[in-house]
């Protein structure tokens, strides 16, 4: 038994370091993209081959750097799954509420990197009344669930360099939402909160 609960937990912590490392690069991958999306949207291969593969690229870069601390960890408990559970479930629930009235072309990034080609629509309904970024709140959620979970010290380094680049991010995103939007997307930002929802009307 001993050994078996070695193993998966070997196995659930491999698991949590790679997709720490998916969610951790998801703001430096729109650092990216943002200030320069109409760029980007023009380059002659398909903008999100190309930006994908860019991801791809940080994932690689990430793996590369925190390789050789990828099993040191602060605990070994299968208790702190119990106190991550939460996590993942409100991480999984805030995504099928941000999934609501967003189409596949919003949430790939389609609409902003060629606004010409894709319907440009601001979306304030929905779990976007109490909160303009919850995709990006769905991932912390999901990121920290893994750093609980996994007791990892990479875990909780990629945590702190996703609040880090999140911070900067959300400025971006807010820039080029506000140049799409203009004062609609203005009025918004001044009444719902980022990233904290808010939770009361």
């Amino acid at each position: 038994m001993l050994i078996s609960y070695n193993g998966d937990m070997d196995a659930l912590r491999s698991l949590g370091w790679f997709l720490s490392i998916v969610y951790s690069t998801i703001p430096l991958y729109w650092i990216i993209v943002h200030p320069r999306a109409r760029s980007w949207g023009s380059a002659r291969k398909a903008p999100l081959t190309l930006l994908g593969g860019i991801w791809f690229g940080l994932w690689i870069a990430a793996g590369v750097m925190t390789w050789p601390w990828r099993d040191v960890v602060m605990y070994d408990t299968p208790w702190s799954w119990l106190v991550a559970a939460p996590f993942f479930a409100l991480g999984l629930y805030v995504y099928a509420k941000a999934r609501r009235d967003f189409s596949l072309d919003q949430l790939v990034g389609r609409s902003e990197l060629q606004p010409e080609k894709h319907e440009q629509r601001l979306v304030t309904t929905g779990i976007r009344k109490r909160v303009r970024h919850p995709l990006y709140l769905g991932h912390l959620l999901e990121l920290v669930a893994w750093t609980i979970g996994t007791g990892s010290i990479v875990c909780v380094g990629l945590l702190v360099f996703a609040l880090t680049t999140g911070a900067m991010m959300l400025e971006e995103e807010d820039a080029e939402l506000e140049s799409r939007f203009g004062d609609a997307y203005r009025d918004y930002r001044a009444r719902v909160p980022a990233i904290i929802p808010r939770l009361r009307d």
